[in-house]
């Protein structure tokens, strides 16, 4: 069955409620003949940590958004759920809803996938998160196995707006990835799928730091390989970390 906008494949997407950051840059990264379907994760819980669990405990109920669109296969573009949830816990349900139908990947363990194809094992952080949730994103990352060696943080850059990670600019993230460019470090992680991560990225492409990657790209990396029944490995990784084809359309939609 072929589609007229995803001739190569279909992907589901499951996006937090208030996340405004998900579809722009996804739709960036997509190769030709990719497209995406959307479903938001919806929580009425007052804290961010509270509707993250939500989220989490809900993936199975929001993926009947999708109904019977032919999806090849599903991304979870929320990190911080998985941080809540832990490594054992998430790998229970990936397993579990993959088995009913198309693989099902979150973005935290689209990173994991590429940090180990790059052989990453001392990472650097750019994380958008206050203090408990950027304590367990730390946790999370030492229980896959990396050495978290820096981090920096965005966080509060935003104050005052909406969302305070959603509202970030790109700006604020790029800047705190330049203060990791020097350091002793395999890779370079832009956390969260609601930080605009595309510009700071392009922007250390052949720079002397190592490799930057974000939430938001590893998982369209990821999910493409899904797509095309491949398992991740450095060779189609290294192409999506040096810009290609991602860079052009970024530049076509700047303002």
């Amino acid at each position: 069955m072929s589609l007229e906008y995803a001739t190569r494949g279909l992907i589901g997407m499951l996006t937090p409620q208030a996340n405004t950051t998900v579809e722009p840059e996804f739709n960036l990264l997509w190769p030709r003949g990719v497209a995406m379907i959307n479903a938001r994760l919806m929580s009425d819980k007052p804290s961010m940590t509270d509707r993250l669990v939500d989220y989490f405990d809900n993936y199975g109920a929001s993926l009947k958004q999708f109904a019977n669109a032919p999806v090849g296969a599903v991304g979870a573009a929320c990190t911080g759920a998985s941080y809540l949830a832990g490594r054992e816990r998430e790998a229970e349900v990936v397993e579990e809803l993959s088995a009913k139908g198309a693989p099902f990947i979150t973005a935290a363990l689209a990173v994991v996938d590429a940090l180990n194809a790059l052989g990453a094992k001392r990472i650097g952080l750019v994380s958008p998160y206050p203090d408990d949730l950027n304590r367990a994103s730390i946790g999370y990352w030492q229980s896959q196995g990396f050495q978290v060696g820096e981090v920096a943080n965005a966080f509060g850059a935003a104050s005052g707006s909406f969302h305070p990670i959603y509202s970030l600019g790109g700006s604020a993230a790029g800047a705190a990835v330049r203060t990791l460019e020097d350091k002793t470090l395999d890779a370079i992680v832009m956390l969260g799928t609601g930080m605009p991560t595309l510009h700071p990225i392009a922007q250390t492409i052949g720079w002397r730091g190592a490799p930057v990657m974000s939430c938001n790209l590893c998982l369209a990396w990821r999910l493409v390989e899904a797509l095309d029944c491949r398992a991740p490995e450095r060779a189609s990784l290294e192409p999506w970390l040096k810009g290609d084809g991602w860079v052009t359309q970024l530049k076509m939609r700047a303002p």
